[in-house]
C-alpha cells in the first residue's frame, strides 16, 4: 500500500515538475527611435532614461533568464551630446545598458553609412538589417539574423530597414548602400528561421504612417510566420500593440517616453498568447527604483566633454516658438516659417523652403544656446542654393501636401512665397493659387531657392529636387539660424503664407 502512494506520489511530482518547466514567459522589452535620448532631463524630462531602463532590464533578466531588450533603430542620432562626436559618445554607454540587438533606422545613417559601420563595429551586439546590402551586390552590410538560446527556447530575430531610409536621411549618406524589398527579405528570413526556432521576431524599422509604401502592418499582412514585429519609425505609441493574423505589432513611440513590454506565453515550444503594453516611468522604476550605476557613470563622462560647448549661449529669441512633431509636419508654423527665412536671407534668393522633418523641438524664449540650436536642428545638413522653374516649384508644393493629413516629414514651410490647397482633392492636384514675392507664379520662369542639401539630394522624395543646377553653397543651416537670429531677429514669421481650402478629418492615429 505505501509503495502504491508513494509511486503515485512521484509520478504526481514528476507530472507537476514536467507542467512547470513546459509552461514559460518569453519577456521582450522593447526601444524605438530614441533618437540619443540617454538621461531622464531629455526631452522636458519626459524621457525615462537609458539608466533606468537598464535596471529594469537587467532585475528582469535576473529573475526571468527568458528575457531580451530589442531596439528598432533611430537610436544613434539626435541630440547635440552624442551628435557632436559622430556618435562615439553613445557606444559605451549602449554597451553598458545590455540591449540584446538592434536595427538601423533611417537616422542612424545621418553620419553616413561608413560611420554608421564603424559605430556597429564597437557594439557589443549585433545590429541586424536583412535588406541593407552594398550598392549593387547582394552582400548585407551588417547581420541579418541572429538566433538567441534561451532556457531551451530558440528565438530568431531579424532586421529590417525602411527603404525610405535611401531619402530620409540625406542621399549623400547612403550612396554605397541599397535598401531591398522588405516585404521579400522578411520571406526569407522565415523561410531560414521558422524551421530552426520556436519565435521569429521581425526587429523592423517601418513604422505605421499612412505614407509609408513599407508598413509594419503590410509586413503581416504579406507574411506568414512572424510571432512579433518590433516596430519603428513612426513614433506611434501602440499601447496593446496591433494584431494581424497571427502577428502582434508593438512600437513604444520615441524619446524613451516609454518602455515597451511583449510578454509571450509558451506552452513547451508553443506561443499561446501575447501581450503589449507600455510602462511609463513609474512602471519602470517599480522593476527596479535604481538606475544603472555604470550607465550614468558613462553618461556623466561623455556629458563632461560636451558641456562646455554646448552651454555657450548664441543667440537670443523674443518668444517661445513650437517645433511640436504633429504640427510641424502637417502645418505651417512659425518656427518653421522662421527657419526658411533664414535660409533665404543667407542665400538671398527668391524662395527658401524647411521641411517640418528638419525641425525637432521648441525655440526657448530669452537666451539661445548652441544646445538648443542644435536639438532644433540637429542633422548637421548644409544649404544649398539652386535654379528652379516654377514648373517645379508647382511640383514640389504638390509632394509637400500630398499626403496630409498624414503626419509627413516633408511638409515644407515657405519663404518668398505663399500658396493654397485643397486637401480634399487627388494627391498631387491639390495646390492652387501660387505667389512669389507677392506675383503669381510663372511655371516657364527660372527662379532661385535655397533648401538643405538633404532636400536637395532628393531626400523626403522630393525628386524634382535633385540635379537641379546648383548656384550656391553655404555652411550649416543651424549656424545660418544663429545668424538670422542674431543679425535679423524675430520679424514676420506668423503663419498665413500657407492656406488650406478644406479641412479634412484627422486620422485617429494622428
Amino acid at each position: 500500500m505505501f509503495k502504491k502512494f508513494f509511486g503515485a506520489l512521484i509520478v504526481s511530482l514528476m507530472i507537476f515538475g514536467s507542467t512547470i518547466c513546459a509552461a514559460a514567459e518569453l519577456v521582450i522589452f522593447h526601444t524605438n527611435d530614441t533618437h540619443a535620448r540617454i538621461q531622464s532631463t531629455d526631452d522636458d524630462g519626459k524621457s525615462i532614461g537609458l539608466a533606468q531602463i537598464s535596471a529594469a532590464v537587467k532585475t528582469t533578466k535576473k529573475n526571468n533568464p527568458l528575457t531580451l531588450w530589442l531596439d528598432a533603430g533611430d537610436t544613434i542620432h539626435g541630440l547635440p551630446a552624442i551628435n557632436i562626436t559622430n556618435g562615439k559618445g553613445i557606444v559605451p554607454i549602449l554597451n553598458a545598458a545590455g540591449i540584446d540587438a538592434m536595427t538601423t533606422g533611417n537616422h542612424d545613417y545621418n553620419y553616413g553609412s561608413k560611420q554608421l559601420e564603424k559605430l556597429a563595429k564597437g557594439l557589443k551586439f549585433p545590429v541586424l538589417a536583412a535588406n541593407v546590402v552594398r550598392k549593387g551586390t547582394d552582400k548585407n552590410i551588417f547581420k541579418a539574423y541572429k538566433i538567441f538560446k534561451l532556457n531551451g527556447i530558440k528565438i530568431g530575430v531579424f532586421g529590417l530597414a525602411t527603404p525610405e531610409t535611401a531619402y530620409k536621411t540625406n542621399p549623400a549618406n547612403v550612396t554605397a548602400v541599397d535598401f531591398l524589398n522588405p516585404v521579400d527579405k522578411a520571406k526569407e528570413m522565415i523561410k531560414i528561421l521558422r524551421p530552426k526556432c520556436d519565435v521569429v521576431i521581425a526587429l523592423a524599422h517601418l513604422g505605421v504612417d499612412a505614407s509609408s509604401e513599407f508598413t509594419s502592418e503590410r509586413l503581416a499582412r504579406e507574411t506568414d510566420g512572424i510571432d512579433l514585429i518590433v516596430d519603428g519609425h513612426s513614433h506611434t505609441a501602440l499601447y496593446d500593440g496591433i494584431r494581424i493574423k497571427d502577428t502582434l505589432i508593438v512600437q513604444m513611440g520615441c524619446y524613451e517616453h516609454f518602455l515597451g513590454r511583449a510578454t509571450l506565453e509558451l506552452d513547451g515550444n508553443k506561443i499561446v498568447s501575447k501581450k503589449a503594453e507600455l510602462l511609463d516611468a513609474d512602471a519602470v522604476k517599480n522593476i527596479s527604483s535604481t538606475p544603472d550605476a555604470k550607465v550614468l557613470e558613462l553618461i556623466a563622462a561623455n556629458n563632461k566633454v560636451s558641456e562646455k560647448i554646448l552651454d555657450e549661449v548664441i543667440a537670443h529669441s523674443d518668444k517661445h516658438l513650437s517645433g511640436e512633431r504633429l504640427l510641424v509636419r502637417r502645418n505651417e508654423s512659425e518656427l518653421g516659417n522662421l527657419i526658411a527665412d533664414s535660409f533665404r536671407w543667407t542665400a538671398k534668393t527668391d524662395i527658401a523652403v524647411c521641411g517640418g522633418g528638419d525641425v525637432r523641438t521648441d525655440l526657448p524664449e530669452g537666451d539661445v544656446t548652441r544646445r538648443d540650436v542644435l536639438a532644433i536642428l540637429p542633422f548637421g545638413n548644409f544649404l544649398e542654393a539652386a535654379e528652379i522653374s516654377g514648373a517645379k516649384i508647382r511640383e514640389m508644393l504638390e509632394h509637400s501636401v500630398e499626403f496630409y493629413p498624414a503626419s509627413f516629414g516633408g511638409f515644407l514651410n515657405v519663404s518668398g512665397m505663399t500658396f493654397s490647397y485643397d486637401p480634399s482633392k487627388p494627391p498631387k492636384h491639390r495646390v492652387e493659387e501660387i505667389f512669389v514675392n507677392g506675383e503669381p507664379l510663372d511655371e516657364n520662369k527660372i527662379y532661385t531657392i535655397t533648401m538643405n542639401d538633404f532636400l536637395a539630394a532628393g531626400g523626403d522624395d522630393f525628386t524634382m529636387l535633385a540635379n537641379l543646377k546648383i548656384i550656391g553653397q553655404f555652411g550649416n543651416y543651424d549656424d545660418a539660424f544663429t545668424n538670422y537670429l542674431n543679425k535679423v531677429g524675430m520679424k514676420n514669421y506668423e503663419v498665413g503664407r500657407i492656406t488650406r481650402l478644406v479641412d479634412v478629418p484627422i486620422p485617429d492615429a494622428q
